[in-house]
């Protein structure tokens, strides 16, 4: 027996194992029957795990976000306190007003009243303005930063990432999850420290005034903390679900904008219409679960104040007429009674912001814990000049467990020869092509560049000698200048003028008013496919690689272009090692090897002549497209 882990190889009988504790799965092998054995247990206990690691705390949020703009949010819960305590100035004057100077006719007093009530209101608008601009622009600033920094990793992510995620998704994932941190770094934070010391401090002046009467204040207000508590507690899953709803409902959108085109073509649009509805119905479902929690807790709020207040106003009415309180206590009571409550009821609302903050910051943190594509640290080799010898050992991959699309792979490609990949869709063609550009890392064997491990040299090292001209080429909304300029956009005009008359771009651009200055519109919408495609091409000669991709370069080309462009490809393959990925067999008759592809497996290889004499696979399909 061999064992690796949870591995398990019998060349002998089985033995039984409880399946209430293991997933037993099988496999067939050279070596015998692998066994896996999963410990359900463990997969549960990590499952768990990982969920719970997704949920961002309070003490994470402080370490990283709120801790690091200390000076801003110190400074900010100063001019609150001053602010806070320059509006009990009010409630204070107002008690002097009723019980000291109305009753003495003091108008010098007065005059000093009014003025200190003056001065405190024009440092509570003062103090606001600048909390404003301290907070909330330096709260912008972060989410500004955070954006950058969230498309920074996402636009690091392996391909195969992108492939199971909808770019509408991610735009959302950049723009929305993020912009919750305003009301962290914001006023919402600093004001509901500063509505706690404020309610503090009225609670103080209230135990002065009267301890009775604050006493029964007390009991609706702990009851409607516990309510928030809990409430908020179910909503923060609200949010959470939110956010990839609208994730959901963006992609979709992306999609359908993205391809009205095909829409129309097939008088598709209430189609749409009716998958776009459901979706923010589901939206609107979410919100209104939302809002329900947080109507509850501010009807609860009104309900249990409102109650305090009514109670307030007997016990006070009948303490005024028992003489054990002046009418000013009563009204300064009264008025810092609001200032203890008003906090608390707009912490209900803070609150709110706050869970939905840690909503948008869970699935940040979900997206940023996502591994880079060179994560690992094992991609250390930099290589300033690639030869471009490629070879393929033993190589298989797969993109899901157990459906191999690639299956032990081998062959030599030198440096500067040309090998095409021919077979029917669905073969394994792109595959292999994105395999030797390390779009795709092999699950198993070798892919050497050079003599070099592929997945031990740097990408960055490795792409910028590397260049692609995909079959569904992408080209940016701007100029066609812009987008041939893409690879290098500090090239010289004379390397601009030789990558347009190498790809024959002059010769459509001459007849634009514009010339290169023309604009494309998104996805170069106003170009036909052999335009598009030429222009593809053009950067790519540019680029000046080393190791070129050709994936149906010329799929949208019609023959007097094929021919132009043949001309040029045939250039700009000198020198490099190209992988040609080809269709119409006629344009790979001078490759240096031509690989046959089927069900990933090669199952042919050599030249043109050799293989047409061979009279297999390849001469089949050969012959079937002569006869077309």
């Amino acid at each position: 027996m061999v064992s690796e882990k949870n591995l398990y190889v019998f060349k002998g009988p089985l033995f039984l194992v409880s399946k209430k504790i293991f997933e037993i799965r099988t496999y067939p092998s050279p070596m015998g029957v692998v066994v896996k054995l999963l410990n359900k247990n463990h997969q549960h206990n990590m499952a768990k795990k990982n969920t719970a690691e997704k949920r961002v705390t309070m003490a994470s949020v402080f370490k990283t976000i709120i801790w690091p703009r200390r000076k801003q949010l110190f400074l900010g819960l100063f001019l609150i306190i001053i602010s806070r305590l320059s509006g009990l100035i009010l409630p204070g004057a107002s008690k002097y007003l009723i019980d000291d100077v109305i009753p003495s006719n003091d108008l010098e007093m007065l005059k000093w009243l009014i003025l200190a009530v003056v001065a405190a209101i024009v440092i509570q608008s003062t103090t606001s303005y600048a909390l404003t601009q301290i907070l909330s622009v330096e709260a912008q600033n972060l989410i500004s930063k955070l954006r950058a920094q969230v498309q920074s990793h996402i636009i690091k992510l392996p391909i195969r990432f992108f492939d199971n995620t909808k770019t509408g998704e991610l735009v959302s994932r950049i723009m929305t999850d993020v912009e919750g941190v305003r009301n962290l770094v914001g006023t919402g934070f600093a004001q509901m420290i500063g509505g706690v010391l404020t309610a503090a401090v009225s609670l103080g002046l209230l135990i002065a005034i009267s301890p009775l009467m604050t006493l029964y204040v007390l009991l609706p207000v702990i009851v409607f903390g516990f309510i928030s508590l809990k409430a908020f507690s179910k909503i923060r899953p609200i949010f959470r679900e939110r956010g990839k709803i609208n994730a959901e409902v963006t992609g979709r959108l992306t999609e359908t904008l993205g391809g009205i085109r095909v829409i129309k073509g097939f008088n598709a649009e209430a189609q749409e219409i009716k998958t776009f509805e459901e979706g923010v119905e589901r939206l609107f479902l979410n919100v209104k679960a939302s809002l329900t929690s947080t109507s509850f807790v501010t009807s609860a709020a009104t309900l249990l104040l409102g109650l305090a207040s009514a109670g307030i106003m007997g016990m006070g009415g009948y303490m005024i007429m028992d003489n054990q309180m002046t009418f000013g206590d009563f009204l300064a009571f009264t008025l810092y009674l609001g200032f203890m409550i008003a906090p608390i009821v707009q912490m209900s609302n803070i609150g709110s912001q706050l869970t939905e903050a840690f909503a948008g910051l869970d699935r940040t943190e979900e997206i940023m814990n996502t591994p880079l594509e060179d994560a690992g640290g094992k991609r250390t080799l930099r290589l300033p000049n690639i030869k471009g010898d490629i070879r393929f050992d033993n190589v298989s991959f797969a993109y899901e467990e157990g459906k191999e699309v690639v299956k032990g792979i081998s062959f030599e490609a030198p440096a500067g020869s040309v090998t095409a990949l021919v077979g029917t869709s669905g073969s394994g063609k792109t595959t292999i092509a994105g395999l030797a550009a390390s779009f795709l890392n092999s699950d198993s064997g070798l892919i050497t560049v050079d003599g070099h491990d592929l997945q031990q040299i740097s990408l960055e090292s490795f792409r910028s000698q590397l260049g692609v001209v995909l079959q569904d080429d992408f080209l940016f909304e701007g100029t066609i200048k812009e987008n041939i300029l893409f690879p290098r956009p500090n090239a010289t005009a004379e390397q601009l003028e030789q990558a347009v008359h190498a790809a024959h771009v002059q010769e459509f651009t001459d007849r634009f008013e514009d010339g290169l200055d023309t604009l494309i519109g998104e996805r170069g919408v106003k170009l036909s496919g052999g335009q598009r495609q030429r222009i593809a091409i053009a950067r790519a000669v540019l680029a000046d690689p080393r190791v070129l991709i050709l994936d149906e370069a010329t799929s949208n080309l019609d023959t007097e272009s094929e021919s132009l462009i043949q001309l040029s490809l045939k250039k700009l393959m000198q020198g490099r090692t190209t992988f040609v990925i080809a269709h119409r067999l006629s344009t790979i008759r001078q490759a240096d090897q031509i690989l046959v592809i089927e069900r990933g497996e090669i199952v042919e290889q050599g030249k043109h002549e050799e293989l047409i004499q061979k009279q297999g696979r390849y001469y089949q399909l050969y012959t079937y497209q002569a006869r077309i």
